[in-house]
């Protein structure tokens, strides 16, 4: 199959959706497909891309570290139509998807369509009052629903993000399909001790301090915050436990403000945003993951995080029920004792629980294989039902 996926973000940005698309874009080429990116520009892009289309771009207002691309391209237009697509997988409800839609309708083939982000949970950065963020959600509710409708199929990546398209009154066909996330990259074989010890070094980390670590946005909505008020608490009965944040965001200032309040700055470290290239080597600084985000669709970071052995203790949250079983490979927690609670289990309790390796195999089904597998599989299907409802004369002679 010729295949156009649309996205507004990709590597070597940082986040779900980026990862997402360029994992799948490597899986299908493995698996023999021809598939081209049409995304926008961004700041570190590589040069020389293989079928990789960028747009002109401007900042999003909703996701600030998030680019926009510019509305229909006519010259990106015409070198689409030459592609011979079958079809088109759009990764985003803005303007790059809806310039797939728009290619799509031009010329004649299915679009699928994956639901990668719950934007009710990123309204605040567009309202400051209560009655107003109602009416945004509202909206997003409203554009959600639209732009799910007006596809021949949807890709969730949880059953979580599948209920709540249903709740949106979404009737096309759903899939559950998780993203699959390149599990060697995170093997923590891969990276040499030497390495990991330099970071150590760098971070002023010492051999028998336990590490927690956060890897992802630092943001409202993934809720640092309440990881960090609470580690005064904490701290101040165990003085080898470090916190280190990794990663950038809208909340990054306004946190460490308060670790210098703290007066923590030398046990809650943060690291800023690193390549996406050696994130595998940062989750070896740390001794568990921990996390209290209230926006997760499937919880990218905390499957990587497993698969490079670190068990899991983050806010209890319905996109964990397939990843995280209580004290197996990590915990949950609804209030700052139970955090504690998991934390203590983990890094004090006497245990046979060999958290790190059941970490590991719990996540070995989200392969980038499995991945790229089950979405050929919905193309195939879409493939087949749009011959048999549309029957379009020009699908079969336009093939190469």
């Amino acid at each position: 199959m010729n295949i156009g996926l649309f996205t507004e973000t990709y590597y070597p940005e940082i986040n779900g959706v980026a990862t997402s698309v360029y994992m799948l874009k490597n899986e299908l080429e493995h698996r023999g497909h021809n598939v081209y990116v049409f995304t926008t520009t961004t700041p570190g892009a590589p040069e020389h891309e293989h079928n990789v289309f960028r747009v002109p771009s401007l900042p999003c207002i909703l996701i600030t570290e998030r680019r926009i691309g510019l509305f229909y391209q006519p010259k990106l237009a015409s070198v689409i139509k030459k592609l011979n697509l079958d079809i088109i997988h759009t990764h985003t409800e803005f303007s790059l998807g809806i310039f797939g839609r728009i290619m799509a309708k031009e010329l004649k083939i299915p679009v699928v369509h994956t639901y990668h982000t719950i934007y009710e949970d990123y309204t605040h950065y567009l309202t400051h009052f209560k009655a107003l963020d109602k009416r945004a959600k509202a909206f997003v509710r409203i554009y959600s629903k639209v732009a799910c409708n007006t596809v021949e199929q949807v890709i969730a990546p949880t059953e979580k993000t599948k209920e709540l398209l249903l709740k949106y009154s979404v009737h096309k066909d759903i899939s559950v399909v998780p993203t699959g996330i390149d599990l060697n990259k995170f093997d923590q074989r891969n990276y040499k001790e030497e390495d990991v010890n330099h970071l150590r070094i760098k971070y002023g980390l010492q051999k028998d301090d336990k590490i927690l670590l956060y890897l992802g946005r630092i943001s409202q909505e993934k809720n640092v915050e309440e990881i960090i008020r609470a580690m005064p608490e904490y701290m101040r009965t165990r003085p080898n436990v470090k916190f280190v944040i990794v990663g950038s965001g809208p909340e990054l200032e306004r946190l460490e403000k308060y670790v210098d309040q703290y007066k923590l700055k030398d046990r809650i470290i943060f690291t800023g945003a690193q390549p996406w290239d050696i994130v595998g080597l940062y989750y070896r600084l740390g001794n568990v993951f921990v996390s209290a985000s209230k926006s997760e669709t499937q919880g990218l970071t905390y499957i990587e995080a497993m698969a490079a052995g670190l068990p899991v203790v983050a806010k209890e949250d319905k996109c964990l029920e397939d990843i995280l079983e209580c004290g197996h490979n990590g915990y949950t927690f609804t209030d700052q004792e139970g955090l504690f609670h998991g934390l203590d289990q983990i890094f004090y309790q006497d245990s046979v629980t060999n958290y790190s390796k059941n970490a590991t195999q719990k996540v070995r089904k989200y392969s980038t294989q499995e991945f790229a597998y089950q979405v050929e599989r919905v193309y195939e299907q879409v493939m087949s039902r749009d011959r048999v409802f549309c029957l379009r004369p020009s699908y079969e002679t336009k093939r190469i």
